[in-house]
């Protein structure tokens, strides 16, 4: 069985992180696969997917370090091509990716306890991103040894 499903996200811009994970967990529930994946894919050059524990100092963190590994105003390529003051923007959503598979099992996302999947725009500008959820695998056969 093959279900996809969109999420949107409004974006306040640079280092905005969303929790996506209780919405994940619902469809994943709703679609009826007890065994299988969710493949999520976020749309767009300058915004990334990733787990992490969705708690304050983290959701400071994991930005603070991005800017200092990539650090917006640098003369980058993209800048003397663009002049669009986001080529930190395309590199940090780079560095972490647009994508994530979460494993799904007895029904639901297996996850940590501590560990939510995110969202994280990079850009520059307020954005509305959408994300790709595919859930992969079989229905109703109950939890499996």
């Amino acid at each position: 069985m093959v279900i996809q499903s969109l999420l949107t996200r409004r974006t306040r811009g640079h280092r905005d992180m969303h929790d996506l994970t209780d919405e994940v967990d619902q469809l994943v529930v709703k679609s009826g696969v007890t065994t299988g994946i969710a493949s999520l894919f976020v749309v767009g050059s300058t915004a990334a997917l990733g787990t992490i524990e969705f708690e304050p100092g983290l959701r400071d963190d994991l930005p603070e370090l991005l800017d200092r590994l990539i650090p917006p105003s640098r003369d980058y390529g993209h800048e003397r091509t663009w002049h669009d003051g986001n080529g930190h923007s395309h590199l940090q959503a780079t560095l972490l990716g647009p994508s994530l598979t979460v494993p799904i099992r007895d029904g639901r996302p297996f996850l940590g306890t501590w560990q939510q999947v995110f969202l994280l725009e990079c850009d520059t500008r307020p954005r509305e991103r959408s994300v790709v959820l595919t859930i992969l695998g079989e229905e109703g056969r109950g939890p499996r040894p």
